[in-house]
């Protein structure tokens, strides 16, 4: 059984540190008004542990998908929106965690009672500054944010649950080594995988909750990520694991805080939402309590327990500060702060000393941006320093030249369909038969710029740069399908598993067809549209089909493509792609960026 731990004033090496840091935001006098008629918070009469005032602020920081942006995102990654008073938005360039440690530290001032907590994906997908070391430069750099506590998100197991523990406990990798002469201490917080269970022992891989308590004042956590974590990453990532519901484990721990007496409980859970606006600062409680949010977090918060006082998520990589009805019909904070450091959550809970819970009615939730604006932390600049200074070698050499940005967002994006294409040609060179190539959208996680980031100069791209976009070393594997399986690929991109949240393929060059938004399901692919180089696809023909190993295992829920059959694993995606574009760029003759024309959206 996990034991309660207490923090200390500085921060000592155990399997975690704790971190004791600061005290509420809103003062005594002002929560009085909110608080229930004899629950004011002057009354001290009374009261166990002498303490002068009943109620108690805890300040609750939190950040999630961080995935180990230590460097300020470029493009899109690095930029929020904001809604403004007169309904306009605007965009505020953001993120980058030498401001996210200035931010948080000036949060934490005059606030003795302060938690720090994330929900899961801290690594994984990560630039190649923390990528390219298996992602030591970030637990390094989240150890200097004193975070206390995070959930496992499903990036968390891109390597597989013995690299996770390494990441906890510490030590060199078991291939690569030791980067540095120092060894890798491991991570001064404890992950949290309430639901995550080795199949053999049936038992938590790691601690599945964690106490923080000061003063008298605990706060428990449990940390769960998605029950669907195995469908977003590979079969090796997730081998010999189980992955169990989150609201009946969150429910089940709830019930073993409260027989140890610990009755405030924030749930980390790597699950979210889509609020109806991407604006950081949109009100998703009108015109009622969630009224603007919707997806997998609203059902998972409407049935955990009453118990459970806040809920931190995460997963979706948006921003938002709700309240949703717990099962009592109680109003509930549920947030989540985007992603890659751009914002983080300040959420003041108000704890009662005379009952050990939170003060539901008191409690107060906002996204602030991680501005560029203030100074950077020192700390962090030196750390981003040493770790670039060991990738440089790697990360600045030029592999193409590209004419304008291209991006990775949109239903197709040019990014993802640039992908298909380098596929495609990689996949013709290990077989000429080779027909088509199917780029699965989430692992397109950026774009490429134009502008230089570097001294490299605009136009160039960087194996640095080639690496934020496809960081997870998957193979091009080649299968052949039938066309009437073809068919069944496309429609499961809408359907199923995917039916409320499509996850659309980007397609190599010569696949085209038609996606009617307007209709439902596999509907939604118009067959009749479905065409090969301008040839209608044979139901009865074979087509040899390129994709990364991801989704040659049947992942994002298209299981059909765990089906093919003349299996070839290729090599490395990434090097597929730097293939391509070293192949088929030059300073004098870059590429340009992909129309994105091959899918043909009615909405």
């Amino acid at each position: 059984m996990p034991a309660i731990s207490q923090p200390h004033q500085r921060r000592r090496r155990r399997t975690y540190r704790l971190v004791a840091a600061a005290a509420g935001l809103a003062t005594a006098g002002a929560l009085a008004a909110a608080l229930p008629g004899s629950a004011s918070a002057g009354e001290s009469k009374g009261k166990p542990g002498g303490h002068t005032s009943r109620y108690q602020d805890v300040q609750l920081l939190s950040f999630n998908d961080l995935h180990g942006n230590l460097e300020a995102p470029s493009g899109s990654s690095g930029r929020v929106t904001e809604l403004q008073a007169d309904g306009t938005t605007k965009t505020i360039d953001a993120g980058g965690v030498e401001y996210l440690a200035t931010h948080l530290r000036e949060a934490r001032k005059g606030n003795a009672y302060s938690i720090t907590a994330a929900g899961g994906d801290m690594v994984g997908a990560s630039p190649l500054i923390s990528g390219l070391f298996h992602d030591e430069p970030t637990i390094e750099a989240l150890n200097g944010l004193d975070l206390d506590v995070t959930s496992v998100g499903n990036h968390e197991f891109d390597e597989g649950a013995v690299e996770l523990a390494r990441l906890q406990k510490g030590g060199c990798h078991p291939t690569a080594g030791c980067y540095t002469d120092e060894e890798f201490e491991g991570a001064n917080f404890p992950y949290l995988a309430a639901n995550v269970l080795n199949e053999k022992t049936g038992k938590p891989i790691l601690k599945p909750y964690w106490v923080w308590k000061k003063n008298g004042v605990k706060v428990g956590f449990i940390g769960v990520t998605l029950e669907d974590t195995p469908g977003v990453v590979s079969a090796e990532g997730v081998k010999g694991l189980k992955f169990k519901d989150e609201v009946e484990t969150i429910n089940k721990y709830a019930k073993e805080l409260q027989r140890q007496g610990v009755k405030s409980i924030v749930a980390l859970i790597h699950e979210g939402g889509a609020p109806a606006s991407s604006a950081y600062n949109y009100d998703c409680d009108a015109p009622g309590a969630g009224d603007g949010i919707s997806g997998p977090i609203v059902d998972i918060a409407e049935n955990i327990t009453p118990q459970v006082d806040a809920l931190v998520t995460g997963h979706t990589h948006a921003a938002y500060a709700c309240t949703i009805n717990d099962p009592a019909g109680n109003p509930r904070t549920v947030t989540s702060a985007a992603s890659f450091g751009r914002l983080y959550t300040d959420t003041t809970l108000t704890y009662d000393r005379w009952t050990g819970d939170i003060a539901r009615t008191s409690v107060a939730s906002a996204n602030h941006v991680v501005t560029r604006t203030v100074d950077k932390a020192a700390d962090m600049t030196a750390l981003i320093s040493k770790w670039n200074t060991l990738a440089a070698p790697i990360g600045n050499r030029a592999i193409g030249y590209i004419s304008a940005d291209i991006p990775s967002t949109g239903t197709e994006s040019p990014m993802g369909d640039l992908i298909a294409d380098a596929q495609l040609a990689y996949g013709k060179e290990l077989d000429p038969e080779t027909d088509l190539a199917l780029m699965n959208p989430g692992g397109v996680r950026a774009g490429l710029t134009y502008a230089a980031k570097g001294t490299e100069g605009d136009g160039v791209v960087t194996y640095a740069e080639g690496f934020t976009v496809q960081p997870f070393s998957n193979t091009v594997n080649l299968q052949d399908f039938t066309g009437a399986q073809l068919i069944q690929v496309l429609q499961e991109q809408v359907s199923g598993t995917n039916a409320a949240s499509p996850k659309i393929l980007q397609p190599s060059s010569g696949l085209t067809y038609t996606l009617d938004l307007t209709k439902a399901g596999a509907e939604r692919i118009v067959v009749d549209s479905i065409q090969l180089n301008g040839a209608a696809i044979d139901p009865a023909a074979t087509y040899r089909v390129a994709t990364n190993s991801f989704l040659a295992g049947g992942g994002d829920g298209i299981t059909t493509l765990g089906q093919g059959t003349n299996d070839l694993v290729g090599g490395d995606d990434l090097a597929a792609l730097q293939q391509y574009l070293t192949a088929n760029s030059t300073a004098t003759s870059p590429i340009a960026p992909p129309v994105a024309n091959r899918i043909t959206v009615v909405q």
